[in-house]
């Protein structure tokens, strides 16, 4: 009897693996389709409390849709918008940007050259074919109607996603009863909340911080690069790291080495400020996840998913800790997922240290 729980244990991970791996294959097949729901989730998600705040107000609940929905087109248009407009300016200004770089280079081999050090060849820029990048520009500009078409399906699936959430809870319970896994359902829509409204206040001080340093050193499209920044700032720790590569090389090209030297140190400062301090600080232990796994889970969902997986890596990852504890044959992959200091519930109350043991002081869990 001894003998055979290991074997019963391993039979299990590799059933687990093997659903996984099915699972992870069928989620990639209907990308297409999963995307688009997955996004209207989290719109439904983020703006419940905007429309709950509302209602509670007395405002009938298909006016207080209508006006949140109102507010997301507007944001969505004022947003497409201007990134057309950027983009469209840099496609015009590309020119100039190519012809300041060669001089850069030209320097940089003669620089080299005249401490004997040779130039690699497969790094100049003789071979840049200009009309070929005008056409990848255009190509991104043009790609912006089809971005506006699937956002404009997303947000319809979301009102009706809205019209119903409501009265989700009670049509769940009504289905599944008492189910274990539906107070897992608020935890989700608490923290996910909480996560993307934290994020967003984050990001946008950090895009107006990026536009503004950005202006203030004299650089070309501020606003776009205060976008940039707003958006990879999504992306957990390197996201506004690879958002300030292109403005340094942008501060380089066009005015020199000092004012990509200042860009580079207005970034840092920015992303230490507001990415080291201020959000770790404001998001507290609530996120629930290990540095390691947040890493893993962007490269995992933006294999998945593309860039809209890396936006939602985190929220998807948080979804899946929270519902996986409450579940008594998955609760260690929730315990791998967590930091190792970090509580992980057992049962429905009782928290579990790291090792997933109840731990004696349910009090102190998050």
């Amino acid at each position: 009897m001894t003998e055979q729980a290991p074997r019963r244990g391993g039979a299990d991970v590799l059933l687990t693996a093997a659903a996984f791996v099915i699972i992870v294959a069928g989620m990639k097949v209907a990308a297409p389709i999963l995307i688009q729901f997955a996004l209207a989730g989290f719109i439904v998600i983020v703006t419940r409390p905007a429309v709950a705040w509302l209602h509670r107000r007395r405002v009938p609940l298909s006016i207080a849709i209508t006006l949140v929905v109102l507010m997301l087109f507007g944001v969505l248009a004022v947003f497409l918008s201007v990134a057309t407009q950027s983009l469209g300016e840099i496609r015009v200004a590309f020119p100039r940007y190519v012809d300041r770089l060669e001089a850069i280079e030209l320097n940089l081999i003669a620089w080299l050259g005249a401490r004997g050090i040779e130039f690699p060849s497969a790094l100049r820029l003789d071979q840049m074919n200009a009309e070929r990048t005008f056409d990848v520009a255009s190509g991104v500009i043009l790609g912006a109607a089809g971005i506006m078409t699937t956002a404009v399906l997303v947000l319809i699936i979301a009102i009706f996603g809205m019209v119903e959430a409501k009265g989700i809870h009670g049509k769940l319970r009504r289905a599944f009863g008492d189910s274990p896994a539906l107070p897992g359902l608020g935890t989700v829509v608490a923290e996910v909340q909480h996560y993307l409204g934290i994020k967003t206040v984050v990001s946008l001080a950090t895009g107006l911080s990026a536009g503004v340093l950005t202006w203030a050193i004299g650089l070309d499209f501020p606003v776009f690069w205060g976008i940039v920044a707003f958006l990879l700032n999504y992306v957990p720790n390197v996201g506004s790291i690879i958002a300030a590569i292109p403005a340094v090389l942008l501060a380089l090209i066009q005015i020199g080495l000092q004012a990509a030297i200042l860009t580079t140190i207005g970034y840092l400062v920015i992303n230490t400020v507001f990415g080291t301090i201020i959000e770790p600080t404001w998001q507290g232990r609530r996120l629930g996840l290990s540095t390691l796994v947040v890493m893993l889970s962007v490269v995992f969902w933006g294999w998945m998913w593309g860039a809209i997986g890396v936006l939602l890596a985190v929220p998807l990852t948080m979804t899946a800790r929270v519902m996986l504890e409450k579940s008594d044959h998955y609760r260690w992959v929730a315990v791998l997922l967590a930091p190792s200091n970090e509580p992980v519930l057992v049962g429905k109350d009782q928290p579990a240290d790291s090792r997933g043991t109840p731990s004696r002081q349910p009090e102190q869990a998050d």
